[in-house]
């Protein structure tokens, strides 16, 4: 502990001329500082450290690897954050339901510690596994990913952007992202290639249910089609394709949830007690109705997989083009968010 002489000469860098607290004094003098007070390090506990700049880490945090400060912000249930075109965009767009990199890696911060492992089982363009390694040069620490995705076209489209990504990188004198795993294949096969309780996060966008391929206006001057639809049925797959059953019909919405929990229900056996499943979903207009997928999702996967609904978080883009819709007889929404369903293993799992 500090002694009284220490105190006092502490007590002085800190303070105005009317003997206020004066924190751009103290942090000029490099005291530690926490929401505009003095931090006294010598009264934290055992499991408390003072990390500098980002305030107070508790040791107990299974969660993540975030302060106390940074967890206040982060658990915002509105990530209103607009993503300019970054990260090879023009590359990655011929995908219709890519996902920012740098989005996930502010999830998989949220959601995973430093060394993790996370999982995304329709990987797309690879979203998820660039967002985990930009987290190595972000602050959070590097995690390991897995992806797994059927078209070729994204796994080629992945290794290309990763490949341009970090030329681009080295040319400006920066650490190359590194590689992380995307495999060929359908989910439901590969997932049994992960041993159970080995995954961290699983983070993932769902394909969604052909509702992607429906007008959503009846004035078809009006309609815009909708680029999540841009694919043929035959090369539908996930993040916002078409989804098709087995056999190339296109599913009802209640085989889409039916086959989503079931898929879930295999998925969650792959990840830890302690870890967390975060899933994109966007909720639709369309035929003068609105699907609320993301509730119809989160219900078909609690009913099935041992999970349970932790929270719903909106990524609301401000940048997005808006339309005009059903003007002048009928409100219709212009759709610029989109949800994040945060589940979390069950109490009997832990």
């Amino acid at each position: 502990m500090a002694d009284d002489g220490d105190r006092h000469r502490q007590s002085r860098l800190v303070t105005d001329e009317d003997g206020a607290f004066d924190a751009e004094r103290a942090r000029d003098e490099s005291l530690p500082v926490e929401d505009g007070e003095l931090v006294d390090t010598d009264s934290l506990a055992d499991h408390q450290r003072y990390i500098e700049g980002r305030g107070i880490y508790d040791e107990r945090n299974r969660v993540n690897d975030l302060t106390g400060k940074e967890w206040k912000y982060a658990t915002k249930s509105v990530l209103a954050e607009g993503y300019p075109p970054a990260v090879q965009h023009d590359l990655r767009s011929e995908h219709g339901g890519q996902k920012p990199p740098r989005l996930c890696a502010e999830l998989i911060g949220r959601f995973s510690k430093a060394g993790d492992t996370v999982l995304d089982p329709f990987a797309g363009v690879g979203g998820t596994l660039l967002g985990a390694s930009f987290c190595e040069h972000e602050g959070t620490g590097l995690r390991d990913a897995i992806g797994f995705e059927r078209n070729e076209r994204w796994i080629e489209i992945y290794e290309t952007v990763l490949e341009h990504e970090n030329e681009e990188r080295r040319a400006r004198g920066e650490a190359p992202l590194a590689e992380q795993e995307l495999r060929h294949g359908d989910c439901a096969d590969l997932i049994e290639s992960i041993g159970d309780d080995s995954v961290d996060l699983l983070l993932t966008d769902v394909p969604y249910w052909h509702m992607d391929e429906l007008e959503q206006t009846r004035n078809e001057r009006e309609t815009r089609e909708s680029k999540l639809g841009a694919f043929d049925v035959d090369d539908a797959d996930s993040d916002g394709t078409e989804e098709t059953a087995p056999d190339g019909a296109t599913q009802t919405k209640a085989e889409w949830l039916a086959d989503m929990a079931e898929k879930f229900d295999r998925f969650t056996d792959a990840v830890t007690p302690d870890g967390h499943l975060v899933v994109f979903i966007g909720d639709m207009y369309r035929d003068q109705s609105y699907e609320f997928l993301s509730a119809d999702l989160a219900r078909a996967i609690e009913s099935t997989a041992p999970v349970t609904l932790a929270a719903n978080l909106i990524w609301y883009d401000p940048t997005k083009d808006l339309h005009v819709y059903g003007y002048p007889f009928s409100f219709v929404p212009s759709m610029v968010h989109q949800n994040v369903l945060v589940f979390r293993l069950e109490d009997e799992r832990n």
